[in-house]
């Protein structure tokens, strides 16, 4: 695969142009993570809204009805459903990883097994969750494992 970056000319838009002989997994992948990249996900905290980048995001979380997105700092509350997460950023590292937990894959530091066929996942910001066995072949497939 070749790959050539250009810079426009003044005045100009920036455009990317994929020229490829098969739309395949690969390519589409990119698509959908090029598009999901720049669709900001709307957080609440103190009555305020924030504009959060799904990059920044470590994991969201849903308790008690109320989805909430955890980033390297702070916590806020996001008024998707977790399903409605995982469709949207399907192409992306969001994965879901139990009922009620999508991580951010990107966030991960290390994945361990711990028993019953659970894995625990210790992110970069020192915390810590389980992947529930019934999602530990999906994780394995989006890592290529």
């Amino acid at each position: 695969m070749k790959i050539t970056i250009e810079s426009p000319s003044l005045g100009e838009e920036d455009e990317i142009i994929i020229r490829c002989h098969n739309l395949d997994d690969k390519v589409m992948n990119l698509l959908y993570a090029l598009k999901n990249e720049t669709v900001p996900i709307i957080g609440y905290m103190d009555n305020k809204l924030v504009k959060l980048s799904p990059k920044d995001i470590y994991y969201f979380e849903s308790v008690d009805n109320k989805v909430f997105a955890y980033t390297q700092n702070a916590v806020y509350e996001v008024r998707k459903k977790l399903y409605e997460i995982e469709k949207d950023f399907s192409h992306t590292d969001l994965l879901r990883i139990s009922k009620s937990v999508i991580v951010n894959l990107a966030k991960v530091a290390y994945l361990r097994p711990i028993f019953n066929g659970r894995f625990e996942a210790s992110l970069k910001n020192k915390e810590k969750v389980i992947i529930s066995r019934q999602y530990v072949a999906k994780l394995k497939q989006k890592l290529g494992i």
